[in-house]
């Protein structure tokens, strides 16, 4: 499958269109229907992350998600451009680790990290000099048809 790349401005209400997008990717990828709902949650979660943190530091930059279907995996990218955000460097450590609780960011976005790693099969999350990117992954049985 080639890659499908979306982006869109940081307004709440693009969130759900974000999410009946990469829900349709992901049926046609391969990914399993039950597994669908976790898809569709944990890329909201990771939208409304990036949303807030461009309204708050760059609202007139899009949110930009990349949704790739290889090897039976169905893997999506979400990316803001707020460098600096004052998480840590390395935030999927701080998910591995079970430091989510230790007060850096705030309780919303923390909480959110949790519920994306609770529900993907996956996930990489890292603060880079251009801002925070979101990998997730599940999953898929069957060849895509993209």
């Amino acid at each position: 499958m080639s890659t499908v790349e979306l982006s869109f401005s940081a307004l709440p209400v693009h969130v759900r269109t974000a999410r009946l997008i990469v829900t349709a990717v992901a049926r046609r990828s391969g990914v399993a229907e039950p597994l669908l709902d976790e898809v569709r949650l944990a890329v909201g979660e990771a939208c409304s992350r990036a949303v807030e943190a461009h309204r708050r530091h760059c609202p007139d930059e899009p949110v930009r998600l990349e949704l790739n279907g290889a090897d039976r995996r169905f893997e999506v990218t979400v990316s803001d451009t707020v460098p600096g955000d004052g998480t840590p460097s390395d935030l999927s450590a701080a998910l591995d680790e079970g430091e989510l609780e230790s007060g850096w960011g705030e309780g919303t976005a923390e909480l959110g990290l949790a519920v994306i790693a609770g529900l993907a099969d996956d996930v990489e999350i890292a603060a880079t000099p251009k801002g925070v990117q979101i990998r997730m992954s599940w999953p898929a049985e069957a060849e895509a048809t993209i």
